[in-house]
């Protein structure tokens, strides 16, 4: 199976420059694990909702709600999301990005066209979703439980 058979083209951007508040409101808004980070039309960046939860101030900090405003509002994305990203392509097997994921212990890999621009998000609740309601085929080796079983091999 492609990633682009199984991958939600749901992407959500937002700009290297933008705030750390910003952020949070998109995810917790949009309901979404994690934002794609673009500057200047290029993909630069990825920061997921623990990126965010780690930057933000603790709920038991002594910081009065104008003050902690303030910080998330100055800090930008740029200095929290995650540069050097992995990605894959919507050609490349689930199985393939499945592996990725593992082996870079991460929870979600942005799809790419061949201009490097982000055109959809692979998720391991994706993956998981898939294992857990298989689609019947008659092509066995399609059958998603033997795709990722063998991906390792």
């Amino acid at each position: 199976m492609l990633v682009n058979d199984l991958m939600n083209r749901g992407v959500v951007v937002i700009d290297a420059n933008d705030s750390l508040s910003n952020a949070i409101s998109m995810v917790n808004k949009l309901n979404i694990g994690r934002l794609m980070v673009m500057q200047k039309g290029k993909l630069v960046g990825i920061v997921s909702d623990r990126d965010l939860r780690r930057a933000a101030p603790s709920n038991a900090t002594a910081l009065e709600i104008h003050e902690m405003k303030y910080l998330l509002d100055k800090i930008k994305i740029k200095e929290v999301m995650t540069p050097n990203l992995v990605t894959v392509s919507q050609d490349d097997t689930v199985a393939h990005a499945a592996e990725i994921m593992y082996d870079q212990k991460i929870s979600g890999v942005p799809v790419v066209d061949q201009a490097n621009r982000p055109i959809g998000v692979l998720s391991r609740s994706d993956i998981l979703r898939l294992v857990s309601h298989p689609v019947e085929r008659q092509d066995q080796s399609c059958h998603p439980i033997s795709v990722l079983r063998y991906a390792k091999a």
